[in-house]
């Protein structure tokens, strides 16, 4: 099989619309826009939302709550997540993105304490819960807030 061999699927394709080329092609003289009207003219027709001068949607619904730009997003881990690597391991966060336990770092990693662990970790993080701080060093292992 050659490259110049290859076609598309039966139905894959479908011809494209060809408008204003006549009347016996079905979308002649007006061109499928209809006679006159704002929607007829070069450039014409209403903006995305506009509801012809009744209030729109958009501002009839109350708007709530806000979007806080300067917020601190942190990554959530649990200790249960923690606990397949071996003892002794240095774990940052850049460690579990290579390890793909997380999928990007944003403002760093929070440690909270849901699960178990039994294996002695150093553990690097912004933030970690009271309980999974306990559990960490009740495992043997050190937390060290960065």
């Amino acid at each position: 099989m050659k490259l110049c061999e290859l076609s598309p699927a039966v139905g894959a394709t479908k011809a494209s619309k060809r408008i204003g080329r006549g009347h016996g092609s079905g979308q002649g003289k007006t061109a499928g826009k209809g006679h006159k009207g704002q929607n007829a003219r070069s450039g014409g027709g209403v903006r995305p939302g506009f509801e012809g001068g009744q209030m729109p949607l958009y501002r009839r619904l109350p708007k709530r709550g806000f979007y806080n730009r300067f917020a601190n997003n942190f990554v959530e881990v649990n200790v249960a997540d923690l606990n397949k690597f071996d003892a002794n391991t240095e774990i940052t966060a850049e460690f579990l993105k290579e390890a793909g336990v997380i999928s990007k770092i944003c403002d760093g990693i929070v440690v909270l304490g849901n699960g178990e662990i039994d294996k002695a970790l150093t553990i690097k993080a912004k933030k970690f819960s009271k309980s999974a701080e306990e559990k960490i060093v009740a495992a043997g292992g050190k937390v060290q807030v960065i």
